[in-house]
């Protein structure tokens, strides 16, 4: 069997159901190979694309996500979404070519040590020098890619390898249990819940898996503790819960840190250092229990005292039936905070000002969005509104990053959430900086006939650095640019282009975009003017009543 033939059915064999990329010369025996397969392949315009297309599909899954893309260039391209999957905790496979390694005529022309350039972004990364590997390799990659904490792997593909031929074989996928977390550690951690006085839960991304969602949801019903959540680890369970306080999309010297600076013992579900910090700990302070796949990864902001390790299903599941000493908690203070930040966040919700305020457009999105409608965001300043203010009523219904936090990624992300649920809404909301960083995949989205709505928040400027600049005192420079008229840019991809004038018109448009077909890209001018008045000034003056 030809090794080309043998790779495609490896991959048959493991699931796979598409294949994102952008081929080469050197890809073409496994172009050939694929044409016959039952999996889809679809063309990016970019790697960058092809890459954050297949990480979604990933995360939405928690199968890997497959990309294809040639040596050189192409492989380089493709290193910011394998950090966005490695840092992110999705699982992708990535394919890369390379040119004949037993012999070639070509001398150095586009060559790179791939495979040593992927060695810091992925859990694991090799070159194939023989096609009676090929079956192994792939069984092992996939094993790891899924493995917690899941992440990218990398396979090179030569180009004379996949030419040769090669014994026909497959290793079935095999399951595996989970390791649980020990009675010692289960009971350790009832001990410290049941001896605290004002326990908080706290949920990050790694909990952002559906047996985890189905656990913590009982957990917090059973102990009646209020929890919060990272930016990633929105939804895990309903944010309309009365037990919900909000997101910590700051680190500190928010109203929810309030909270947090009252607890004396903190259940920290599914989070790790990769993430942006929901709070900061401080030695002699607050008590906190890590509970999750692995065990904490010590940094000077997190220290847990106690690790629980293993499925997180499970440690939670028992935890709810070991806790029995809850009479003297006193959890009262965290509903007047809960109160102070629902305040807090609504107040600009029914404020109409055009340019439009981002706290009005995530009112606008949330009361006019069904509740399973996927909201996957680019990178940008307006990302914190959305992390603050939007409620998530299901798991990985906000598709954001916080780990790698890369700018780009948002369209795609939108595009593969998509295609793998066609009947639900699916918006995604980018700054102008970084819709341009890929926006070529609009093309992508209109050959697919995706029904997609796209809003480009839009304020000709890299929003965010300038929103720090201005925090540390620094005068305006260097962070404005221009942008394409971007109603005549959709239209010239196939796509539909609307420029907003006022609020009322961005309903009308937005109503108008969710029930109609096709590609529809809406630029919508935002007034970030308050940013620097609520973030930096009010919130650091605030005074928490403990």
């Amino acid at each position: 069997m030809k090794a080309s033939d043998l790779f495609v059915k490896a991959l048959e064999n493991e699931g796979v159901q598409y294949i994102f990329g952008v081929p080469g010369e050197e890809n073409l025996d496994l172009l050939n190979s694929l044409k016959n397969s039952s999996i889809r392949l679809i063309l990016t315009r970019h790697e960058q694309g092809a890459g954050f297309m297949a990480a979604t599909y990933g995360r939405l899954t928690g199968q890997p996500g497959v990309c294809l893309v040639t040596l050189g260039p192409g492989a380089t391209n493709l290193i910011t979404p394998a950090a966005f999957a490695q840092l992110g905790a999705m699982p992708m496979f990535m394919i890369t070519g390379q040119k004949p390694i037993k012999t070639s005529k070509q001398g150095r022309f586009q060559i790179l040590d791939v495979v040593d350039l992927m060695r810091s972004v992925t859990k694991s990364t090799k070159q194939i020098v023989n096609g009676n590997t090929i079956a192994s390799l792939v069984r092992e990659s996939f094993r790891l890619a899924i493995e917690e904490r899941p992440g990218a792997v990398h396979l090179e593909l030569p180009e004379d390898i996949a030419d040769e031929e090669c014994a026909e074989t497959v290793f079935p996928p095999i399951g595996h249990l989970r390791p649980h977390a020990t009675k010692d550690a289960l009971r350790e951690a009832t001990s410290m819940i049941e001896a605290a006085k004002s326990p908080l839960l706290l949920i990050g991304a790694g909990a952002n898996r559906k047996r985890v969602s189905e656990a913590l949801t009982a957990f917090v019903e059973a102990t009646g503790i209020p929890f919060f959540t990272t930016q990633m680890g929105k939804g895990v369970v309903d944010e309309r819960h009365p037990l919900y306080l909000g997101s910590a999309a700051l680190s500190d010297h928010d109203f929810l840190h309030c909270a947090i600076d009252r607890a004396d013992l903190i259940i920290n579900v599914g989070h790790d250092v990769v993430e942006k910090p929901p709070f900061f700990m401080e030695h002699g302070g607050k008590q906190v229990i890590h509970v999750n796949f692995s065990p904490a990864e010590v940094d000077a902001v997190y220290f847990p005292q106690l690790n629980v390790v293993g499925d997180i299903a499970f440690s939670v599941q028992q935890l709810a039936k070991l806790i029995k000493n809850k009479n003297h908690w006193d959890l009262s203070f965290f509903k007047t905070i809960k109160t102070e930040v629902d305040q807090h966040l609504s107040k600009y919700f029914l404020d109409t000002r055009f340019p439009m305020l981002p706290q009005r457009l995530v009112h606008v999105l949330r009361e006019t969005l069904a509740e399973d409608a996927v909201l996957s965001l680019d990178n940008g300043v307006y990302k914190i509104w959305f992390a603050r203010n939007y409620k998530c009523y299901f798991p990985n219904t906000m598709l954001l990053d916080n780990a790698l936090a890369t700018m780009g990624a948002g369209l795609s992300s939108a595009m593969m959430a998509k295609i793998l649920y066609p009947n639900t809404q699916v918006v995604a909301v980018c700054g102008d900086g970084g819709f341009m960083m890929n926006s070529q995949e609009l093309e992508t989205a209109v050959r697919l006939k995706l029904n997609l709505v796209v809003i480009i928040v839009n304020d000709n400027a890299y929003g965010m650095v300038k929103w720090k600049q201005h925090a540390m005192g620094f005068d305006n420079f260097g962070l404005d640019y221009a942008n394409p008229d971007f109603v005549i840019y959709a239209q010239s991809f196939g796509a539909h282009g609307y420029r907003i004038q006022n609020d009322e018109h961005f309903q009308q448009t937005l109503d108008t975009c969710l029930t109609s077909t096709g590609v529809h890209v809406i630029e919508l001018p935002v007034d970030y003017s308050l940013n620097h008045e609520i973030l930096n000034v009010m919130l650091k003056e605030k005074t928490c009543q403990l």
